[in-house]
């Protein structure tokens, strides 16, 4: 039993023990090129989520992983097949209804560990904020806490070198020979303004990529997943001690 996996806890632990920062993975269900498995942002989100809060709770740290939502918005994938899609309204309601409990029992911080880059928790907590003013409330993007150049040669956001190496090393059994995967290469809009990244539309995922990758894997490897696995989640856990630091949920210097 790891006491800090909500999923492995049982009664007898938690009717005397109380936690201090609740961490909720969350992924995605779709398509990763061809040679990715759809759940590879839960994977991903699943494992770095446990590895870190293993690591927080090794220095002390009273972190409890919640089981990961495996569903994340997916709007702008509507064709390609069965890419499952949640809306952010329905986000909203997840959070809200967890955050009740939380705050009904004492748990007074919460992060969402994000894992999709079509999730965006922001207006949201903005939001809950105001009905949960005793709260903490945060969210990280793991995929944003180290630069990718450290060590991966080829940009991309999606089933790209960075998730292959991943996924190569936590789901060696779920990944295809790369011989089999698309080249991942990306249509840029004809608007000078979302190309230079000031201005926003939702990409059409159908006509930015022609094998639902965005980045060229071919130079994935088991070893540049593990390299990186080991220290974004000693990056993330130390995350989780620094939220568990702070006295009470002012996190601000004085």
């Amino acid at each position: 039993m790891k006491p800090y996996l909500l999923n492995e806890v049982n009664w007898l632990m938690l009717k005397d023990f109380r936690y201090e920062l609740a961490i909720l993975p969350w992924g995605a269900t779709e398509a990763h090129n061809f040679h990715l498995p759809y759940g590879t942002d839960n994977y991903e989100a699943s494992a770095i989520a446990e590895r870190s809060g293993a690591i927080a709770w090794d220095y002390g740290a009273k972190v409890v992983i919640l089981p990961t939502v495996p569903y994340g918005v997916n709007t702008g994938q509507s064709d390609i097949y069965l890419d499952m899609n949640i809306n952010p309204s329905t986000q909203l309601c997840i959070i809200r209804d967890l955050l009740t409990v939380l705050n009904r029992q004492g748990i007074k911080k919460f992060l969402i560990l994000n894992s999709h880059g079509g999730n965006d928790f922001k207006t949201i907590l903005r939001e809950l904020g105001l009905e949960f003013p005793d709260m903490l409330l945060m969210c990280c993007d793991w995929f944003k806490a180290i630069p990718k150049s450290k060590y991966f040669d080829n940009a991309g956001d999606h089933a790209d070198e960075l998730e292959t190496s991943l996924i190569m090393h936590l789901m060696p059994d779920l990944v295809l020979p790369l011989d089999k995967a698309g080249q991942g290469k990306e249509k840029f809009s004809k608007i000078k303004g979302i190309r230079e990244g000031w201005a926003w539309s939702e990409r059409k995922w159908s006509k930015v990529t022609e094998d639902t990758g965005i980045g060229d894997p071919t130079k994935a490897t088991v070893e540049k997943g593990q390299n990186y696995f080991e220290e974004i989640t000693n990056k993330v856990a130390h995350l989780y001690l620094d939220i568990c630091k702070v006295e009470g949920i002012d996190h601000y210097e004085k």
